[in-house]
């Protein structure tokens, strides 16, 4: 079935969307994350739903066909093969793999795609800590990762995962050494939002404003989960 970028790229979206829910995705929700109006949405939607790729119930949202989870977790496999060739064989900064890994997602081959996962010797996760999906499409693990907004002072936690979109975030969190397995101690919670942490052995603390620490995804050390 050949798929245009575009619908690919709402496939992906509304995936990403459902993950951890049980309820349908709305219109409004899907133009948020697209930078798309509402009827430009509602086009789409019928287009997709008509090539079996997604269930669709007017004003009651959409959830995906098993066919098109499938591409969906296909093109997210893709991408995450490739912030992760990109920033072990290219040099590419982690805030930077995003955007490229996004242009490239939807023109490469399956062979190609073979290849670089055995270049990088099949991993499981990409340069920001999230799942990549294996050969068979099986969908990706949903981390048990909380925000790090939701933990208090002299909680110590790891971190898991942090959310790929945005540059200035990412160089921020790389700038203070915040990246996945990084160990944490959050120092102090301000009322305005602000998060104080230390990571382990490290001497300066780590300030956190709330709209950054919302992209950053934590566990409790294995240790104190039993």
């Amino acid at each position: 079935m050949m798929l245009s970028d575009v619908m690919e790229d709402y496939l992906k979206v509304i995936y990403q969307l459902e993950r951890g829910r049980d309820d349908r995705i709305r219109t409004s929700e899907i133009a948020d994350e697209l930078d798309v109006t509402s009827p430009t949405v509602t086009s789409m939607l019928e287009t997709l739903a008509d090539r079996g790729l997604l269930d669709r119930e007017k004003y009651n949202g959409v959830t995906l066909t098993e066919e098109g989870e499938t591409v969906a977790i296909e093109v997210i496999r893709h991408h995450r093969l490739l912030e992760a060739y990109l920033a072990e064989h290219l040099d590419y900064d982690w805030a930077e793999v995003h955007d490229e890994a996004d242009r490239l997602e939807h023109h490469i081959s399956e062979n190609f795609e073979a290849r670089l996962a055995a270049a990088l010797d099949d991993p499981d996760v990409d340069p920001h800590g999230s799942p990549i999906p294996n050969a068979d499409l099986d969908a990706p693990r949903v981390g048990p990762g909380e925000s790090v907004s939701a933990f208090e002072p002299d909680d110590t936690v790891v971190v898991e995962e942090v959310a790929d979109e945005d540059p200035d975030v990412l160089s921020y969190l790389a700038d203070r050494g915040v990246e996945p397995g990084v160990e944490l101690e959050i120092i102090e919670r301000a009322p305005f939002g602000m998060i104080t942490a230390q990571a382990a052995g490290a001497d300066r603390t780590i300030s956190l404003p709330e709209d950054v620490a919302a992209h950053v995804r934590v566990r409790r050390p294995v240790d104190a989960e039993h």
